[in-house]
């Protein structure tokens, strides 16, 4: 009877961890259609807030909002700053943005100027790849290679991103409607490489 219980006990045990290896092993994720990655790029876009800083804006009764007809195009090339008054750069008061676009950023690394995200080849990502901008995600340089991406972009988040994710980001940007606008070049402080590998990826 004992060995008939403990076949029993022992059989049920082997089906349990089968079942917990099928339905709890990693899963093989489903191959996008072209339609369905854009998709999902699209909503992670929006989901990610890109509009917020990449995409110039108008004024309404709401309050600012992105200009639908310069989606992702960066900070406006004709677009000066003010004058910038470094003694509002102190602890407490760590970053100011431009007043009209909040495309343009200055903090304790420099000055900022958001990218522009369209497929246009000279200004924006038309040279770009997928795999470029996965390892620029990645690493948190330009294009996997070159300077840091700097403040407020939060690139180390998108780090958490799958690959996948990644690229439906990069597909829905190459659908999105070329602009023009060549960006100042970023200007940064000498400490800019400890700031951004210790302070900035928190």
């Amino acid at each position: 009877m004992r060995r008939v219980l403990f076949s029993s006990v022992f059989f049920s045990l082997f089906l349990f961890i089968i079942f917990i290896q099928l339905n709890c092993g990693p899963k093989e994720e489903k191959e996008m259609t072209q339609e369905e990655m854009i998709a999902r790029g699209s909503y992670l876009v929006n989901l990610g807030g890109c509009n917020d800083c990449h995409s110039p804006k108008v004024f309404t009764e709401m309050g600012p909002e992105p200009d639908t007809t310069r989606l992702l195009s960066g900070h406006p090339s004709d677009a000066m700053l003010a004058t910038i008054d470094t003694s509002m750069i102190q602890p407490g008061k760590w970053v100011l943005t431009s007043g009209t676009d909040f495309t343009a950023w200055v903090g304790p690394w420099g000055i900022s100027y958001s990218a522009n995200l369209t497929p246009d080849e000279p200004t924006g990502l038309g040279t770009w790849t997928d795999e470029v901008f996965i390892n620029a995600m990645r690493t948190g340089k330009h294009m996997g290679v070159g300077r840091p991406i700097l403040p407020p972009m939060p690139w180390f988040n998108f780090a958490r991103l799958t690959d996948t994710d990644l690229k439906a980001i990069f597909a829905y940007w190459t659908i999105a409607s070329s602009f023009r606008n060549a960006i100042f070049p970023s200007a940064y402080h000498f400490g800019l490489q400890t700031f951004t590998t210790v302070i900035w990826p928190w």
